[in-house]
């Protein structure tokens, strides 16, 4: 039953092809999102071959906490090496140890162990490191439960309720032990986003005023989906008597981004898709840590979370994901992948026909041919057309694992 719960097939099945290939397999994502499970059913899989060895670190645990740096890491593995078996190296947390990046490419370049780590914060592929191991890994984002995987994680069935609970309390994996009580489970993901913005926010980025960085996020959670530049988030919170200069927003946000608690959707023109400096979106990956900070009412909060979930499914499908306006046009979500594209209007309801022709409109006044989407919790009987525009329901479009 356990395995069952925690056994999350699709990235298990895009990590496959890579086992035993000379390249560093390394997993992202914000903590507690599932990394440390992903890592041991690998291992799992593994260990049913006595051919293989496997050498696990977990840096949260106490037996680790000796190795600091990148020259006791590799002390350690050398020191653990089977040379008579197949040797599988797995590294949990990978960035709590200094210049880690110089151990893996020398045991790349030494061929003697398969590489597979994790870790909580963008940094560990950026900059210095990104160029160090330029070519010698790949990247697999880790995403919060999908709707589907929070369906079955809970076992439950899709329904009206069961999305409004998902839309409530989102999908951090460890949820499926407590429930589904909302008080209970909030009060869980407060402690997990109070240690990701300990550990992997203030302590990373070496941030001294935690109390701006905390009006910050719930300035963020309280303007899901709208469209703000840090200058108007600067001014706004200057009006509130709160004294956060411009570069600090940024500063700030690059932080919460580079930590996976927010994620960040650029502006572009319809036209030419040229991606605008000023005036972004931001969407949490997790909406129940979302909702946790700034307080649910679904009936003000519905639009908002509808948004973030259809844009954390597109992140989940592979896609990037930006945001479109030219003048008075505006389409919620432009997605690209493999040089495909789709077109995404998102509302609660489709309430008259002002609604219905601002929604559909602004996708046909779109002149290419990919396909376009108006997503809404409506209650319409199927998947229905409108001159080429799919309409379906949020939960339809959430349990779709293909768009085009």
């Amino acid at each position: 039953m356990e395995l069952k719960l925690y056994n999350r097939v699709q990235y298990i099945e895009r990590i496959r092809p890579f086992i035993g290939k000379p390249i560093i397999k390394i997993l992202t994502g914000q903590r507690r999102i599932g990394k440390s499970y992903l890592l041991k059913l690998l291992i799992q899989e593994l260990q049913k071959s006595t051919q293989n060895h496997i050498i696990y670190i977990d840096k949260e645990r106490e037996e680790f906490s000796r190795i600091q740096n990148h020259q006791q890491l590799y002390t350690l593995i050398k020191e653990q090496l089977n040379e008579t078996k197949e040797n599988f190296l797995f590294i949990d947390e990978v960035q709590e140890i200094d210049g880690f990046q110089h151990c893996l490419r020398s045991l790349l370049n030494e061929q003697c162990c398969d590489i597979y780590c994790t870790g909580s914060n963008a940094y560990i592929l950026s900059g210095d490191l990104a160029t160090l191991l330029a070519g010698r890994y790949i990247e697999f984002p880790i995403y919060s439960l999908s709707y589907t995987e929070f369906i079955d994680f809970n076992q439950l069935t899709d329904s009206t309720e069961t999305l409004q609970t998902y839309l409530t309390i989102g999908g951090m994996p460890y949820q499926h032990h407590l429930g589904t009580d909302t008080t209970i489970v909030f009060e869980y993901l407060k402690n997990v986003y109070a240690s990701i913005l300990l550990k992997d926010v203030v302590k990373r980025e070496g941030i001294r005023n935690v109390a701006l960085l905390e009006n910050l996020v719930a300035f963020v959670a309280d303007n899901v989906g709208n469209l703000f530049s840090a200058q108007n988030i600067s001014k706004y919170l200057k009006s509130q008597r709160i004294n956060m200069p411009t570069q600090t927003v940024l500063n700030y946000l690059k932080a919460l981004t580079n930590a996976f608690v927010i994620h960040r959707a650029s502006r572009v023109d319809l036209k030419g898709m040229k991606i605008f400096e000023v005036g972004e979106k931001y969407y949490f990956e997790d909406l129940g840590i979302r909702n946790s900070i700034a307080g649910i009412n679904l009936a003000n909060d519905i639009s908002k979370l509808i948004e973030n979930a259809i844009f954390m499914h597109l992140k989940r499908l592979g896609y990037v994901v930006f945001v479109g306006k030219e003048n008075e046009q505006e389409i919620d979500f432009i997605a690209e992948k493999n040089k495909e594209r789709i077109y995404i209007q998102a509302c609660y309801l489709l309430t008259d026909e002002k609604v219905r022709q601002r929604e559909f409109g602004n996708l046909l006044a779109i002149e290419d041919n990919f396909q376009k989407y108006v997503v809404s919790m409506d209650e319409i009987p199927s998947i229905s057309t409108y001159k080429g525009i799919i309409h379906c329901r949020l939960n339809e479009f959430l349990l779709k694992n293909s768009l085009h």
